[in-house]
């Protein structure tokens, strides 16, 4: 989902950037008032060098592209959305520089994909399950989250004209559906290793 620049007008670029930077905004503001801004900015640290680790390692898939994980629903889940928002854009800033992802005008709109809309989804699916079952409330966060993600991609490529609806359906869709299960089952693991090897992390307030 790391969209490079020149694939989106600027104009379009520019209301992506516009609505990230909103939200980060936000994060800020909530993450100033916490009462836990020291744990909430090194765990936020820990998962954003963590994330990019984690989709840098390109997987083979049966697709003939190589899969990536993106952890942001494991963040989303733990430490709240706005965080899963703010370790995306870390992410996605880094892996310009350092990998070269992405892109620069483009960094707006993905960090609204993997950040806004990953996490919020995420977040939402995770709670509305939780009172059925933690495992089934993971997994599902987790799908759902990456499926509303790769259908707002779709629709940044669709309204940017560089893409038709049959070949992205044809190819995102079951892309990404596939790595939405295999990292939902990922993070049921994860999230039950937490727990044991440090439960406290959990108990964090989500923003």
């Amino acid at each position: 989902m790391h969209l490079p620049d020149g694939i989106i007008p600027l104009w379009q670029s520019a209301v992506y950037w516009l609505i990230s930077i909103s939200i980060l905004m936000i994060y800020l503001i909530k993450l100033s008032r916490d009462e836990e801004t020291e744990k909430r900015i090194v765990s936020t640290a820990i998962f954003s060098a963590a994330a990019v680790v984690a989709s840098s390692i390109s997987i083979p898939s049966p697709f003939g592209v190589p899969m990536h994980f993106f952890l942001i629903p494991l963040v989303a889940i733990i430490l709240g959305p706005l965080s899963g928002v703010a370790v995306a854009f870390l992410c996605l800033v880094v892996q310009f520089f350092l990998l070269g992802f992405g892109g620069i005008t483009t960094l707006g709109a993905n960090t609204l994909t993997i950040g806004v809309v990953l996490s919020f989804s995420t977040y939402l699916f995770y709670k509305l399950t939780l009172e059925l079952d933690v495992r089934l409330s993971v997994f599902s966060g987790t799908l759902m989250g990456i499926i509303m993600a790769t259908i707002t991609q779709v629709l940044i490529l669709l309204a940017a004209g560089s893409a038709t609806l049959e070949m992205l359906m044809a190819t995102l869709i079951p892309f990404y559906l596939v790595i939405g299960v295999i990292e939902g089952v990922t993070n049921i693991f994860m999230i039950s290793f937490i727990s044991k090897v440090k439960p406290e992390l959990l108990k964090l307030d989500k923003i």
